[in-house]
């Protein structure tokens, strides 16, 4: 059932209109809509999802659909928010970052991941974010509480789909490191980054230049290089364009639209296949 939701379905569907992959996997659960024949491939997901998010077994999916829920959409909004996936940190990728008037980072801890990488994955975040979070399952909050330094924020995901604050996350820009930050970004973001803050980017070949804007980012205020950072990858990672295509999918979709990468060529091809009668696509196999 979580495979229904998995970037191969959501990407076959944008590319073919269809997916035999979908009706496979629907198959082999026990996931079927009540109603007419008006029921669509929409309300299938929205089933399994309702199913997904309330078992013991939730996958990162579920958690990351709750924080785009609840809090990218539900706090903020897609016109004055990002949300950044698998964004990389030092030696680690963080699940989500949302950048808002600062960059958060969220860490999924479901009840099927190992705290064993933890440690290590605060470690990096702390570098490059100012704010980091772990949001974990029941069973595993308590354990975070004790692995995690105390301006680490904790958040648990209830059974019932519900995000409780344990502790607020203190604010770290002034101790992020702006070397770890160059790291984490393209060249161009880079360069506009030292643009923001009035630094000469030297006329250099390619094979020069990261090196010397690294030593350009070491010599900057940490709180500085934050907040040029956030203004500089809401620009170039906006969710704006994906606002109608959320709002033409059903919820349970909405952290696969705005986390797996379709042409906007696909947008509509990818909503006519989730409009779908559900009778129809029971023969895309």
């Amino acid at each position: 059932m979580t495979r229904l939701f998995s970037s191969a379905v959501f990407r076959e569907m944008a590319k073919r209109g269809r997916s035999a992959l979908f009706t496979r996997l629907l198959g082999q659960t026990q996931i079927r809509p009540s109603g007419t024949d008006e029921v669509t491939v929409a309300d299938a997901f929205n089933s399994a999802f309702q199913v997904l998010k309330t078992s013991g077994l939730r996958d990162e999916y579920i958690y990351r659909a709750a924080l785009t829920q609840k809090v990218l959409m539900g706090k903020h909004s897609l016109n004055t928010a990002c949300m950044l996936n698998e964004f990389r940190a030092g030696t680690c990728k963080a699940d989500l970052v949302i950048l808002n008037g600062t960059a958060t980072v969220y860490e999924i801890k479901s009840e099927r991941d190992s705290l064993d990488r933890l440690a290590n994955q605060i470690n990096n975040y702390k570098k490059v974010f100012a704010k980091v979070y772990v949001i974990a399952s029941e069973g595993h909050v308590q354990k975070v509480l004790q692995i995690v330094p105390r301006d680490v924020g904790v958040l648990e995901l209830s059974r019932r789909y519900r995000i409780s604050t344990m502790r607020e996350a203190a604010d770290r820009s002034r101790h992020i490191d702006p070397v770890a930050v160059f790291e984490s970004l393209r060249s161009a973001e880079a360069q506009a980054v030292l643009g923001e803050l009035g630094v000469t980017i030297p006329d250099l070949p390619n094979t020069k230049l990261h090196s010397a804007m690294r030593e350009l980012f070491r010599q900057l205020d940490p709180r500085d290089v934050q907040t040029s950072m956030v203004k500089v990858l809401k620009q170039t990672r906006d969710l704006a364009p994906l606002i109608d295509l959320v709002e033409r999918l059903p919820a349970s979709l909405h952290a696969a639209a705005l986390s797996i990468p379709v042409r906007r060529a696909d947008h509509e091809r990818l909503v006519q296949a989730v409009e779908t009668p559900l009778r129809a696509a029971m023969a895309w196999a």
